[in-house]
């Protein structure tokens, strides 16, 4: 080739880099990490729950069933899908089942609905759509992803209930016994990672609903110092994030941890999601509805790397409805600053919640209305002195602040509306917006 033409393919491909060479700007992006579907134990096509976000303006969505990847071909009967859409009682009456099949051949047409008979006993039955096949259907470039995802369902030997979502796996992950929650926890983690590992791909890991059937305290959250990630709020109606009056709250249960990790384990704390963990689409239930909870995260690109670097370098926000424009912190000025967007007719209150250095780590146990131990988080209120999670300053308006005064292990606010979810709950009845934990990286002895 003439030494010219070299030059000008040098030139042209200088100014194709240069013509793309801007990055575009961080923004937020919206989505769900925990979503179940008829593949294990919710109660709608894997497509039409994804086309369901992705129209309510999400832009990114994980279905995460129980103990399984979607993958491989899969049938069901449609006796099964029919039973998965019965409504509960409401007014002392049965509710009618919805015609969830009917309304999914109705809505895509035999081209795309694929059923036989049961090779077993003859029932009707449908073809399942892999991830793969849905993703070719719903996912649109730059504005709707779908993320591969596991729920790993399993108990410990002492019977507690462990949920761990492992969102961007690409290997099915089989259940890890354990003697103990904390044991389950760190088994899945490593086989979680090593997998990744293997793979390439970046990871995302937390404990589901820690709250439900109260399976996980707030010492186990804290012991395993690898773990990154928990659901400090899940959209299931029912699973205890609020506690009651013998189990402290999700919220405490993070702080508990967080203290236990910084003051105690020379580890960093965990940060949170809040998810739906939806299964009800029929609308003929209301305990697991989609739309009650998700994260927002900040990066360029809506990429699985993309999101799941930033999740992991916490740079996203858990949600209920509250939508934060700005959420910064100053290393410098030690300065934690939010802006709240705007919405008609709502007031915001801002909390922002920490834990002082000296505050009390040991914890006594916690008694039922018997007087008997319960197995359940410790209690570290002490009558003087720091507490865990203490609200350090509440702040009105739509431009919160808070400034670090030298004594905090860490700081984190708690955004709470006076508007009402758009999908309504019975455990909390206002919108609410949680950042990650800030301030903590001085207290510990290594990067």
């Amino acid at each position: 080739m003439c030494p010219w033409i070299w030059k000008l393919a040098g030139t042209w491909t200088l100014l194709a880099w240069a013509a793309g060479a801007a990055e575009p700007a961080p923004r937020w992006w919206k989505g769900n990490l925990h979503t179940h579907t008829l593949w294990s134990d919710g109660d709608e096509f894997p497509e039409v729950v994804a086309e369901w976000y992705r129209d309510q303006g999400y832009h990114f969505l994980a279905l995460s069933d129980h103990n399984v990847l979607l993958e491989g071909e899969r049938w069901i009967n449609l006796t099964n899908v029919a039973a998965r859409a019965r409504g509960e009682p409401w007014r002392g009456r049965a509710h009618p089942p919805a015609d969830a099949f009917g309304n999914y051949l109705r809505r895509y047409g035999p081209a795309w609905v694929e059923t036989r008979s049961n090779p077993t006993n003859g029932e009707p039955q449908v073809r399942l759509k892999p991830l793969g096949e849905v993703r070719a259907r719903v996912e649109v470039a730059g504005r709707f992803l779908m993320l591969p995802a596991e729920e790993i369902t399993h108990n410990a030997a002492n019977r507690k209930a462990i949920h761990i979502g492992a969102i961007n796996l690409l290997d099915w992950m089989p259940t890890q016994d354990g003697a103990t929650v904390p044991e389950v926890i760190a088994r899945t983690l490593r086989a979680v990672h090593e997998s990744a590992t293997r793979r390439g791909t970046p990871v995302l890991i937390h404990v589901n609903h820690p709250n439900y059937k109260w399976g996980v305290t707030a010492e186990d959250l804290a012991a395993v110092v690898e773990e990154n990630f928990f659901e400090v709020w899940n959209g299931v109606d029912g699973d205890n994030d609020p506690g009651d009056a013998f189990h402290p709250p999700t919220d405490l249960l993070w702080d508990i941890a967080n203290t236990i990790r910084l003051a105690a384990l020379d580890a960093p704390p965990l940060f949170a999601v809040a998810t739906d963990d939806s299964h009800d689409y029929q609308g003929t239930k209301l305990r697991a509805r989609p739309g009650r909870a998700w994260v927002m995260v900040r990066c360029r690109h809506l990429s699985p790397e993309s999101l799941i670097r930033a999740m992991n370098a916490g740079d996203v926000y858990a949600s209920t409805g509250v939508v934060l424009d700005e959420v910064t912190f100053d290393p410098e000025a030690r300065r934690l600053s939010l802006r709240i967007a705007p919405q008609r007719g709502e007031r915001f209150v801002t909390r922002f919640i920490g834990t002082r250095r000296g505050a009390n780590l040991r914890g006594k146990p916690r008694l039922d209305a018997t007087g008997q131990v319960l197995e359940t988080t410790l209690d570290y209120r002490t009558d003087s002195g720091p507490q865990m999670g203490e609200v350090l300053a509440e702040v009105k308006g739509r431009t919160p602040a808070y400034t670090l005064r030298g004594d905090e292990l860490y700081v984190r606010a708690v955004v709470t509306s006076s508007g009402a979810p758009e999908v309504p709950s019975t455990e909390f009845p206002f919108k609410r917006a949680w950042t990650q934990p800030v301030g903590w990286r001085e207290h510990l002895s290594r990067p």
